[in-house]
């Protein structure tokens, strides 16, 4: 079945809460780039990407005036050959950046469409390990009081949550330390416990920031330095005695194949929205399986649960705090600290109140 149609929406999703990391500073809303594919006989298949708040509008014109024309006319089921055709399509323009969120958006609604049409769902027709995937609470609150931080600890308990993850990359490692203690008092030795730097310090930093950090346990620690520095990444995870998590800027899979076997990170963390879409992620799980590490996850919960759900390799699925639930027919389930794939719905199973998001579209 061919493509016939592709439409694609830029949005203003205003945060609930104002977020903070050590990087991007206070965020107030994210932009949120859809992609919606239809065949010719009707059916449709959605995908999405999202930004920090800048930069959508570039996503959106590479999706609509470039990778319309590869779309459009093309059979529908040809996910790899229509990959390659988009990625050659961009790449002397960009091997990364707005490129692999655009690839990333037009891919994933290739695989929904996909799934829909075989009537399965994501999750069964990747692979089918598990449906019940381990998740945690990403915490996005480096500029929190610590009774606040506390507070929302709690309510992530309430909810459901039974790992979590803090923000630390404060302007003093003894202020990291002193709120990661707190953290792990309140939680209780055992408790899985993530912290995430944002890539804030360099490699002598990290490795200092690991080793104040080993008497706390963490599960662990996130993006300590740039994504860029793969041979400082393999000192960190070498000299600095906690497991290292990073992925989440990491746009090809080259670029996670030169981590991975360089040593330079303990648990993948790909995003699907910005790593190349399902295609790639996959791609990474399976890589991550050969060298026999963990597979997590950044953003995007609602659609990641199901990648993490084809998978035995997985670890834990980030669950996100970007207020986009509100937007979504049925949003994900957690029960006692495990997300759970749909399998009653084909494709990823996200229906999005189209009629809610227009308030907030941009072009």
């Amino acid at each position: 079945m061919r493509i016939a149609s592709l439409d694609t929406a830029l949005y203003r999703i205003e945060l609930p809460v104002p977020l903070s990391d050590s990087t991007h500073g206070t965020m107030t809303h994210f932009e949120l780039v859809t992609v919606r594919l239809r065949d010719a006989e009707g059916a449709e298949g959605v995908g999405y990407t999202y930004t920090t708040g800048a930069g959508g509008a570039a996503v959106h014109a590479l999706i609509d005036e470039a990778l319309r024309h590869v779309l459009i006319g093309a059979e529908a089921d040809r996910i790899e050959a229509l990959w390659q055709r988009m990625w050659w399509k961009l790449h002397y323009g960009g091997r990364g950046g707005s490129v692999s969120l655009a690839v990333s958006a037009a891919d994933i609604a290739l695989h929904d469409l996909r799934t829909r049409r075989l009537n399965q769902p994501l999750w069964r027709a990747l692979g089918g390990y598990d449906p019940s995937v381990p998740c945690y609470a990403g915490g996005v609150d480096l500029e929190f009081t610590l009774n606040a931080l506390l507070r929302q600890t709690d309510d992530n308990l309430a909810k459901g949550f039974r790992a979590i993850k803090m923000k630390v990359g404060r302007a003093r490692l003894s202020e990291d330390r002193e709120r990661v203690r707190a953290m792990r008092a309140h939680l209780g030795d055992d408790f899985p416990l993530m912290a995430d730097a944002n890539m804030r310090w360099t490699v002598d930093q990290s490795i200092a920031a690991a080793r104040a950090f080993r008497d706390f346990n963490l599960t662990w620690l996130e993006e300590p330095t740039i994504p860029d520095d793969v041979v400082g990444h393999a000192r960190i995870v070498r000299e600095g005695g906690v497991p290292i998590a990073t992925g989440e800027n990491l746009h090809t899979l080259h670029e996670f194949t030169q981590m991975i076997s360089a040593g330079g990170v303990t648990f993948p963390e790909p995003d699907v929205t910005n790593c190349g879409g399902i295609t790639v992620f996959m791609k990474v799980a399976h890589l991550a399986e050969a060298f026999n590490l963990p597979l997590t996850s950044h953003g995007a919960h609602d659609l990641t649960v199901h990648l993490l759900a084809a998978v035995p390799n997985r670890s834990y699925l980030e669950v996100h705090g970007f207020g986009l639930d509100r937007y979504i027919a049925q949003p994900m389930e957690i029960h006692e600290g495990t997300a759970i794939a749909p399998d009653d719905r084909p494709g990823h199973g996200i229906t999005f109140d189209w009629a809610g998001l227009e308030k907030s579209r941009e072009r």
